[in-house]
């Protein structure tokens, strides 16, 4: 495992150096400091915290999803009509997990009420409902069609290919 730890150290330092000056005094406090830093690392290891206790809402579940916006109760950023982007980017989470986390009922939509009603009623003005009924039973009655059988080739087709051929 020495040698490991001299190949990270070398990677270290040499990364460190080549972005900053360092005398041959500074490269050699460099190479122990992180030599021991890593040895000291690999002994002891690093310790977690086996019971972590589960993460406090910045704000009450109420708070968090109003009519016009919708809070992060993770950082108590607010302002959002919809949270799954934020939560996506800020916290490397996906709804589900954020629902787990806080205990959030799944019937509880992570956008703003307001937002949300405005979404369903642009959908029935542009009568999105009847369109899907309609392009799913025309995607039904085509899987229980029976597939058409490729056709032959037409030997008239090949006769006169061969008429112009020879004229």
């Amino acid at each position: 495992m020495t040698a490991t730890l001299v190949e990270l150290t070398a990677s270290i330092v040499s990364a460190h150096a080549a972005g900053n000056e360092l005398s041959s005094d500074d490269l050699i406090l460099e190479i122990n400091k992180v030599y021991t830093t890593l040895k000291k690392l690999e002994t002891e290891g690093v310790v977690e915290e086996a019971g972590a206790a589960p993460a406090v809402p910045a704000i009450t579940l109420k708070k968090a999803f109003q009519n016009d916006q919708v809070t992060c109760m993770i950082c108590g950023k607010s302002g959002f009509k919809t949270l799954t982007r934020h939560l996506k980017q800020a916290h490397d989470l996906k709804p589900g997990q954020y629902r787990k986390q806080f205990n959030i009922p799944a019937s509880q939509s992570l956008t703003a009420k307001n937002y949300s009603e405005a979404r369903r009623q642009a959908a029935n003005e542009n009568n999105l409902a009847a369109n899907l009924e309609k392009a799913r039973a025309a995607r039904a009655a085509k899987k229980s069609a029976p597939a058409k059988a490729a056709k032959p080739a037409k030997p008239a087709v090949k006769a006169a290919r061969g008429a112009k051929a020879r004229a």
